[in-house]
């Protein structure tokens, strides 16, 4: 528990990461606001967190603000000592404009910013992606770090990426030019496994229903850093307070990269019959490539066949005494909870 009642605005509180934020924040004895952008939510909201196990749920208050427009920041800001803005929109592939993604997540992270600015808050942690460190570059044995960005216009950088970059960008010159006292760090997770909430299914938690629901024929030859959920959170958390933190940006991956293959094998190994239906086999490269020139879903993977990206979680470990679990409890804890909430084809 906290010694003072400190206050804490977390954005877009409906939302995956926000939603384990909240919680942990609770626990820890803060006082929490969070935004929905509609106060007709609130309720829903309150329903999957205490779901998911909240506790002080007295402690939590809402307010209406959106990304898109000016109204309700500056409430929702007032009176807090931080903020951790995870709201951003999130649409992984192809979009017919990627101006509906890249304009609310630049704008709205600007509006938090002078939001916090101006009603005196210390420190803002913004949830960017590791979509900002590793994408676009050509392939070498680089371990990625924060010192890394990813190339705008590169290869496998979708609508989702730019806006994360763009976004991500904006703010670091916004706090260097007009941010005044504002403190701020970025976070920068890796594929987001972990305990879904509620019956949304947000992250890298597609792949695993998609697996368990025999979606997918096979795997390709891809392999991708995995973070739970609850740690992505937890480091969000420690970056809030952190004395060595401001000005910093943090990959947040729990280690090692994962084939997804791999990820299968262990779906197998926990979940026996439940798991009847995960794939087994790789699919060649070559249909891979085929058919991304048919399905815009598989356009975005083709770079990265066979190509293992190394990301180091140092940093954050060093500054933040930050200790995330293994890949493999993520997995396994997305998995109970999409077929504990049946959330997949029986």
């Amino acid at each position: 528990m906290t010694t003072t009642q400190q206050r804490v605005l977390v954005t877009g509180g409906s939302g995956f990461i926000a939603g384990h934020c909240v919680l942990q924040l609770l626990d820890q004895g803060y006082l929490v606001r969070t935004t929905v952008r509609s106060l007709t939510r609130e309720d829903a909201v309150r329903a999957v967190l205490t779901d998911a196990g909240m506790v002080h749920g007295d402690a939590l208050s809402f307010v209406a603000a959106d990304l898109t427009s000016d109204d309700g920041w500056a409430d929702a800001v007032s009176g807090c000592d931080f903020v951790l803005h995870v709201a951003s929109p999130v649409h992984i592939g192809h979009v017919q404009d990627e101006d509906d993604v890249i304009v609310p997540a630049r704008d709205g992270a600007l509006r938090v910013l002078r939001a916090a600015r101006d009603a005196g808050v210390k420190r803002v942690v913004l949830t960017s992606a590791f979509h900002a460190v590793g994408f676009g570059h050509p392939h070498t044995d680089h371990t990625f770090t924060e010192d890394d960005w990813s190339v705008l216009d590169g290869p496998g950088v979708d609508a989702y990426g730019r806006s994360k970059i763009l976004a991500e960008r904006a703010a670091w010159d916004f706090v260097a030019a007009e941010g005044g006292s504002l403190e701020l760090v970025t976070m920068l997770p890796v594929a987001v496994m972990g305990p879904v909430m509620g019956k949304e299914i947000s992250g890298a938690n597609h792949l695993i229903q998609r697996s368990l629901d025999g979606a997918m024929p096979g795997y390709p030859n891809v392999w991708i850093p995995i973070v739970d959920v609850r740690d992505v959170a937890s480091a969000h958390i420690l970056a809030m307070t952190a004395s060595g933190a401001a000005g910093q940006r943090f990959l947040v991956s729990s280690g090692p990269v994962v084939a997804l293959k791999e990820i299968g094998a262990i779906l197998k190994e926990h979940f026996g019959d439940a798991a009847k239906r995960v794939p087994s086999r790789s699919i060649p490269n070559v249909v891979v490539r085929l058919a991304s020139l048919f399905g815009k879903e598989f356009r975005s993977i083709v770079p990265d066949l066979d190509h293992v990206k190394k990301v180091s979680n140092e940093k954050a470990r060093r500054v933040l005494r930050w200790e995330p679990r293994e890949s493999e409890d993520a997995i396994v804890a997305s998995a109970e909870s999409l077929i504990r909430k049946s959330l997949v084809k029986a």
